[in-house]
Parts: C-alpha cells; sequence; structure tokens
C-alpha cells in the first residue's frame, strides 16, 4: 500500500511539472503581448511624435530616441514607421528605409494589433499601435516587441526552481504517507480483519435498532442504506437498498426529491400520507464534491398535532387581548364598531360586518325586531358585494342574524349556499356573495346587561375550511368583550346628547329685539362632552342691553345644568337693573350656596368653577360697563379696524368669595364691536391662549364687516375641527339713539313744576307722532315726578326715550324704594304706581350712584303687545264708562 502511494504521488508531480511548465510558456507569452502592447501605445502617445513624423528626416530624431526606450522598456525592438510600413526606426539601421514586416491595416483602421512574426530579429512577438493626429486621423505607426527565444530562455530559467519545487514536494509527501499509515496501525490498535468485521456488526444492530430513521444515499442518487425505523416511516420495501431512490416502490415523491436534491436540511417537516416527519439531511464530504448524503428522520405526528393546538391556542389568546386594547379607545358608537370590525381581519376572519340596532346610534336601547343599520365593514378587499356601510337593513326572520338578534345566540352557518334562510332575504345579492367567495358566516350578537344592540358578522372566503364550533366559541367571547365597550359607548351617547339637548334648550333659542346693538352668536359643544359655556343678550330698561358669556368647568349634564341655574339667576339679577359688580357679587353668593348644598351629596352636585363676563351697553350715553368674575377679557374693534382687547379687572372666579369685584367703563363709538367668548375659541392644545388672541385680533381686524360676517371670519381661522372644550361667541356692533330721540328736562323742586312738565312732555310726543300716547304719559309723568317731589330730594330730571317703546324715566337724589300697594276703597293715596303698573308695559326701579330712576315702558301704537289706547284701562281703574 506504501508503494503505492508512493507512485501515486511521482505521477501527480509529473503531471504537475509537465503543467507548471506548460502554464508558464503560456503567461510568458502573454506577458510579452502585454509589454509590447504597452510600450507601443506608451510611445505612440508620447508628447512630439506627430510633429516629428511631418518633419523632413524623422528617422534622425526618432532612431537614438528609440534605442534608448527600448533598452529602458526591455524590449527588442521598437519601430517607427509610415502609413505605408516604411521604417523610421529599428535596432539595425540597415533596416531604415524598408518595408515593416507584418500587418498594418488593423492599426491604419485605429486598432491594436498584436501577433506573431518571422521577423529581421528572428521569430518575434509585436504589437502594431497606431498614431494619431489632433483630428483622431492616423498619421503613423509605433511596433514593438520580444523575440521567442528570449520568451523562452525565461522559461528555461524557471525550469531548475520547478524542479527542486517538486522535488521538495515529492519527499514531503512520500514522507507525509510514511506518517500517516504508522498513525493509522495506531489508531486501530492494530485490529485485524476479524476484529473489525465485529465491530461492523455491532455497529449494523445498533443502526437498525435506533428509533430514529437513518437512511445513506450515494452521489449518484442511489439508496445505499436504510435501517428499519426508516423503512417502517417511509413504507420501503426490503429490497430498496441499491434501487434508485427515484425507483424506490411506496417513497413519498416529496420525500424522494428532497433525496435526490442533495441539499441541506435542518428539521424540515414533510407530510407523507398520515404521518408527519422531521427530516435532517447532510453531505458526506461537505469539502469536496458530494458523494452522497446523510439522512435522519423523525416521526413528529403526534407532538405536530400539540404544536398545531398549542398555535391555535396562542393565536385567539393573543386576538382577544389585542382586541382588549385596540376596541373601545373612545366612547363612540361608530368608531368602536369601526375597531371591532378591523381588530378581525384577516386574523379570524375575512370579511366583518357590524349592524347595529337603529336607535343605539342615538345612544338608546333597541326596541325588539327593530331595524338594523350596517354600521362598520372590514375586509381584505373593497370589491365585495355585501351590504355597504350605512345601509338599513330590515333582516328577515328566516335570517341567523334575526335569529341571532332576537334570541341572543350565536349562529354558526358552515355553508352559505345550502343556507336557504339567509339566501332568502336578498337572493340576488346572495348569490353574488357566494359567487365571490364567500362561504361561510358566524352571526354573533353583541350583548351587553342584557340588551341586544346588534349584530356581528364574520365572512370567511380565503381559508377552504368552513368556520367550526371552536371558531364559533371565539366569535362569542370577542363580540363579548366587545359588547361592553359598544354599550359604554351608546350610553355615553345618550348622555351627550341629553346633555347638548339640555344645553340648548337653557341657551337662548333666539335673542330679544333691542336697539342697542346688532348681535352676532355663535356656540358649539365639545367633542368630548357637552360643558358650561353660555351667552345671553338681555334688553334693559332705557334701551339699554346687557351682554353676558360665563362658562361652567366641567361636562356632561352637571355643567348644563348648572349652567342653566346661572343662566336663570343672571336674567333675575338682571331684572333688578343692578351695576355689573354687583350681580357678579350675587353670583358668587349663588354659587357658594350651591356648593355648600353639595357638600353631602355624593353625585358632585356642587360647582367645580365658573366664570362670567357681564356688560351693560347704552345706547344714548355710548357708554359699556363691565366686570368679569375670572373670564377672558372682551375685544373691541373700533370703527377704523382697530382691536383692543380691554384692560378690564380680571376678579375671582365665581364661588371663591371674599374678593369684590372691579367695574371698568369705556365710551364705545358708534359702529364699535364688543366681542365677547370663551376660553375654547382662544386657547387649544396646539397653541397657547397668547396666539390664540393675537388670531382673533387679526380675524377682528375689518370694520367694514358685520357682526355675522366678522363671526364667520373668526371661527374660519380658530374654531378647531374636534374642540376639546365649548365654544361660545358673542359679537355685538354699537347704535345709538339720536338726541331726536331723547327728550331731558330739569324739574324744579316744587309742587309747581308738574303740570309744566306735563306740557313739555305733551309738546315732544306731538312732535315725535305719538299724541295717542299723550294722555296715559302725562299721568305717569305726574305721578312719578310728584312721588319724587314729596318722597324724594334734589335733584329731579325727567328724560323721555323714543325707541322700540316709549320710555319715561324720572331721575332724584334719594335711594329710597318705591313700594307698589293696593289701596282700599275708602283709602285717600296709595294709587300712584299701582296707576302706573296699569298704564305701561313695564315698570321699575335702578339706583344710580347719585340716587334712583323710576321708569315706566309703554308700547308704540301698532306695534305688538299696544294696548291701542289707554282709555280702557283708565276707565276700568275709574269705574266709569269709557269715551
Amino acid at each position: 500500500m506504501f508503494v503505492l502511494q508512493v507512485a501515486i504521488v511521482v505521477l501527480l508531480a509529473a503531471g504537475a511539472l509537465l503543467a507548471l511548465v506548460l502554464q508558464s510558456r503560456h503567461d510568458i507569452d502573454r506577458e510579452a503581448r502585454n509589454r509590447s502592447v504597452s510600450v507601443a501605445e506608451t510611445f505612440a502617445h508620447s508628447i512630439g511624435l506627430p510633429a516629428t513624423l511631418k518633419t523632413s528626416d524623422p528617422s534622425a530624431i526618432l532612431q537614438p530616441v528609440t534605442e534608448e526606450t527600448r533598452k529602458a522598456a526591455g524590449v527588442d525592438f521598437i519601430v517607427v514607421m509610415d502609413t505605408n510600413g516604411i521604417r523610421y526606426t529599428h535596432p539595425q539601421p540597415d533596416r531604415i528605409g524598408k518595408r515593416f514586416v507584418g500587418t498594418i491595416e488593423p492599426s491604419l483602421a485605429g486598432q491594436v494589433h498584436t501577433e506573431s512574426v518571422q521577423g529581421p530579429l528572428g521569430k518575434e512577438i509585436q504589437a502594431v499601435v497606431p498614431v494619431t493626429d489632433s483630428a483622431g486621423r492616423v498619421i503613423g505607426l509605433v511596433s514593438a516587441g520580444l523575440t521567442v527565444k528570449n520568451v523562452t530562455g525565461v522559461v528555461d530559467r524557471q525550469l531548475p526552481v520547478i524542479l527542486l519545487a517538486i522535488a521538495t514536494g515529492l519527499a514531503l509527501a512520500t514522507g507525509g504517507t510514511a506518517l500517516i499509515s504508522r498513525r493509522l496501525r495506531r489508531q486501530t490498535h492494530g485490529l485485524g480483519t476479524q476484529e473489525m468485521t465485529r465491530m461492523y456488526e455491532h455497529h449494523d444492530a445498533v443502526l437498525h435498532a435506533v428509533r430514529e430513521g437513518v437512511l445513506i444515499t450515494d452521489g449518484d442518487g442511489r439508496l445505499l442504506l436504510a435501517n428499519d425505523e426508516a423503512k417502517r416511516l417511509l413504507g420501503l420495501p426490503e429490497d430498496a437498498e441499491g434501487r434508485y431512490i427515484g425507483n424506490v416502490p411506496g417513497l413519498d415523491r416529496r420525500m424522494a426529491d428532497l433525496l435526490l436534491s442533495g441539499r441541506v436540511a435542518t428539521d424540515e417537516v414533510l407530510e407523507t400520507g398520515d404521518r408527519l416527519l422531521v427530516v435532517n439531511q447532510r453531505l458526506t464530504h461537505p469539502r469536496g464534491r458530494p458523494e452522497g448524503t446523510a439522512v435522519t428522520i423523525r416521526d413528529s405526528t403526534e407532538m405536530q398535532v400539540l404544536t398545531s393546538r398549542a398555535e391555535t391556542a396562542r393565536k385567539r389568546l393573543k386576538l382577544l387581548y389585542d382586541a382588549g386594547g385596540d376596541i373601545g379607545t373612545s366612547l363612540d358608537v361608530v368608531r368602536t364598531a369601526e375597531e371591532l370590525a378591523a381588530v378581525a381581519v384577516p386574523r379570524f376572519a375575512d370579511f366583518v360586518t357590524v349592524d347595529l340596532a337603529d336607535q343605539v346610534l342615538d345612544g338608546d336601547e333597541p326596541a325588539p325586531g327593530a331595524d338594523m343599520r350596517r354600521t362598520a365593514v372590514s375586509g381584505i378587499r373593497d370589491d365585495h358585494p355585501l351590504y355597504p356601510r350605512g345601509r338599513l337593513i330590515d333582516f328577515l326572520p328566516s335570517t341567523p342574524q334575526a335569529r341571532g338578534f332576537g334570541t341572543g345566540q350565536a349562529e354558526l352557518v358552515p355553508y352559505l349556499v345550502d343556507a336557504p334562510g339567509w339566501q332568502a332575504q336578498d337572493p340576488p345579492r346572495a348569490r353574488a356573495i357566494v359567487d365571490y367567495g364567500i362561504h361561510s358566516l358566524i352571526a354573533a350578537p353583541l350583548t351587553a346587561r342584557g340588551v341586544v344592540l346588534g349584530v356581528v358578522n364574520f365572512w370567511r372566503s380565503e381559508k377552504p375550511e368552513p368556520f367550526d364550533e371552536d371558531e364559533l366559541s371565539l366569535a362569542e367571547e370577542l363580540v363579548a368583550r366587545a359588547a361592553i365597550s359598544m354599550d359604554n359607548a351608546r350610553r355615553y351617547t345618550r348622555e351627550h346628547a341629553l346633555a347638548e339637548t339640555l344645553q340648548r334648550s337653557l341657551l337662548p333659542r333666539a335673542l330679544p329685539e333691542q336697539s342697542a346693538v346688532d348681535v352676532a352668536h355663535f356656540y358649539l359643544p365639545a367633542q368630548s362632552g357637552v360643558g358650561g359655556d353660555w351667552f345671553d343678550v338681555i334688553p334693559l330698561a332705557g334701551s339699554r342691553v346687557a351682554l353676558v358669556v360665563g362658562d361652567v368647568v366641567g361636562h356632561g349634564l352637571h355643567a348644563a345644568a348648572t349652567m342653566g341655574r346661572l343662566r336663570t339667576a343672571v336674567h333675575n339679577f338682571a331684572s333688578l337693573d343692578l351695576p355689573p359688580d354687583e350681580i357678579l357679587a350675587r353670583l358668587d353668593d349663588l354659587v357658594q350656596r350651591i356648593d355648600h348644598d353639595g357638600d353631602g351629596d355624593d353625585t358632585g352636585g356642587g360647582v367645580l368653577g365658573a366664570t362670567c363676563l357681564y356688560a351693560v351697553y347704552d345706547p344714548v350715553s355710548q357708554r359699556c360697563t363691565m366686570a368679569r368674575a375670572g373670564h377672558l377679557p372682551p375685544l373691541v374693534v373700533a370703527p377704523d379696524g382697530t382691536a383692543a382687547i380691554v384692560d378690564l379687572p380680571a376678579g375671582p372666579p365665581l364661588g371663591l368669595g371674599g374678593m369684590p369685584f372691579e367695574t371698568a367703563e369705556l365710551y364705545l363709538a358708534e359702529g364699535s364691536q364688543l366681542v365677547l367668548y370663551t376660553d375654547g375659541l382662544v386657547e387649544e392644545r396646539t397653541r397657547d391662549i397668547g396666539e390664540g388672541l393675537e388670531l382673533l385680533r387679526t380675524a377682528l381686524s375689518h370694520p367694514e364687516r358685520d357682526p355675522q360676517e366678522s363671526c364667520r371670519a373668526v371661527l374660519e381661522i380658530l374654531l378647531p375641527e374636534r374642540p376639546s372644550d365649548d365654544v361660545a361667541l358673542l359679537i355685538a356692533r354699537t347704535r345709538t339713539l339720536g338726541p331726536d330721540r331723547v327728550a331731558q328736562w330739569d324739574v324744579p323742586f316744587e309742587p309747581s313744576a308738574v303740570g309744566a312738565t306735563r306740557n313739555a312732555a305733551a309738546k315732544k310726543l306731538d312732535e315725535w307722532g305719538l299724541t295717542e300716547l299723550a294722555f296715559a304719559t302725562e299721568l305717569i309723568l305726574s305721578e312719578l315726578v310728584t312721588n319724587a317731589l314729596r318722597h324724594g330730594r334734589a335733584p329731579v330730571r325727567v328724560r323721555l326715550l323714543h325707541d322700540r317703546g316709549l320710555t319715561c324715566e324720572v331721575w332724584d337724589g334719594s335711594s329710597t324704594a318705591p313700594h307698589l300697594r293696593y289701596a282700599a276703597t275708602t283709602d285717600e293715596g296709595g294709587r300712584g304706581l299701582f296707576l302706573v303698573a296699569q298704564l305701561s308695559e313695564h315698570w321699575g326701579t335702578r339706583y344710580t350712584p347719585e340716587g334712583k330712576v323710576i321708569w315706566a315702558e309703554q308700547a308704540l301704537p301698532g306695534s305688538p303687545g299696544s294696548p291701542g289706547a289707554a282709555g280702557p284701562a283708565l276707565a276700568a281703574f275709574l269705574d266709569v264708562d269709557p269715551i
């Protein structure tokens, strides 16, 4: 064996020597060609060569240069010639002027040409390169090369080195073979053939006893070995060994393809018959050409079944877990339905539709047999033939949706094509659904707190297997979890609708008629819940008007109800004609009492916080008096478009108590705009309140707009898309009551002045065309002036205002409040104010820093509410027949 190995090594060394010599010759020849081309191209592209070729004697210049270059470059010759092949240079000067030996036509065409020729120096390897001028024309040629004898000499000089290397390799290989043989004898411990045979038998016994299949194949695709377990798992015959794998009977085609592929496989699962086999395959010679494979096979059928069930359970638990976090993120019924549909596609169903009873969308509980509206649709594609979103559906009693809605039990329809009750709802659409590929359905009712809100439909199309009972249970669990969120959203929708209805009912539906200001208003409840913002316009005596805006902290029914209580209180306090600071003080006391009443109430009946701004504008004096309790200050837009925030003392929010409220008074030119608003307009998460106020000023700086246009401009710039707080806006443009509509007299503090005052008033009424009201007005003035002279103090002043009604005002310096009395039949006095009340529509008293004002207002003739004449009322009072 050792001699055979040495002989093989010698043969391999001889072959290697021959290959090295041939390869060396080839490499040196290629190197000679490359060097010739490089030298010729370098010289051909040298600077000045084209100019030298155009001289009268190029040889005289080029011959010494080429010789010097040839010696430096290590080539045997460099020849420069013209386009006819006549040499200008040559190592042998006698060859100059003679024709070049070689092929020049390719180079004349601009190409580099290499060849082997018999030249003046012998067998030569040469390259011919064109020389071009600046226009790209070939004006000459350069050839460089080596003789073959020089090339062969290089190889001959390398041969001793090659032989020495081969001899060294032969010695090393022989010594290595000897060492390996010695090592093998030592590793086998000197075992002979019998011992080796016995060892093989033991190995074979173990191979066939293990409970894992083992296969060994050769590089030609033949089965060399298959143990008993492999034959059992693969159903192989006894004579399978030695056969071509593709021809082994009973072998599964996928297993045969894997064995023949020879690729590496790691724990690859193959289904063969009713078994799931885990296959590992490795090459027997991974560092050389594959000569076969070793394959192990184990049966994992039972483990795969358990793993599959565990994976299915894991996916279902993950679906339910995700549903808990993804469904019910908002208290919106439609949004919750959309989240339910989205979470189940495509992990559980290919299409999901949610049908809710129509009343649920309004926050109410559904009635039995109610029609359902398709609220959400989600699917893997958009071209499905299912009912679209928004469709109102009256399901027939035979449909699974109607049965589920009526009984509260989920319905499983494994095969829609065989479900006549479902198809009866809409036969054309049912055929379109089946033709589309949807073949199975689960209809699960949304049941929360014993009330069925709607039905969720799970449709399957991609997976060929129908829904089964396990999936029905999963659908019920998924819908049950979503139903709680759906019912919470429904209850919130109902409360939100009730709160919004309550708040809108408490807000003014239409602003009262008055002449002091032109008003535009806007109110929008918050998306997250109705709050407590409100505004109001309250006509006051003397053609004045009160403008109010307020904000109750919080949302919901409680905030809306509190807002209604405060608004009613403001109306009541305004009827007393109190100044703004006193009205806010009384509101502050009221809020404190409300909070005190709610201290022992767990329902939160107290007021968490409230702000208010109260302003009174007098169109006669054009003065506006205002005060605020923790509210944002108003803006005033002058007639020239200048918008400024009123410097108004803030005052504490309502309910804190212990701190006074301050008033501010300013003059408003006719056409000025007074802007009242709540913080929901100017304050938002994306901007601070300073930026919002600046935007508000910018939107209002257009004096040519009327209040409605200004309101639209403000909302266009500042109104959030989904406001998180209520938004209230009130814009009032001021008017004036001109001197031609006002009459005023100072009354001397003596009884004789009453008649003169009556005469002056009657004359003024004639000028205004109100002669019909002269008699009643004279009676009213007589009583009021007499009371002022008898019970009041100087100074006394009378003012008549001709506006939407006729107002008589009597001013005096006393703060004593008049009281209406009902005199007995025998009483001689006490009927004055009663007479005033009977002759006027409204009357009252307001207090000023100098005293008080008693006023009485009459309707103009022909206006709504006008009594027509004072005669009937006066006659009834005097108990005489009317004239």
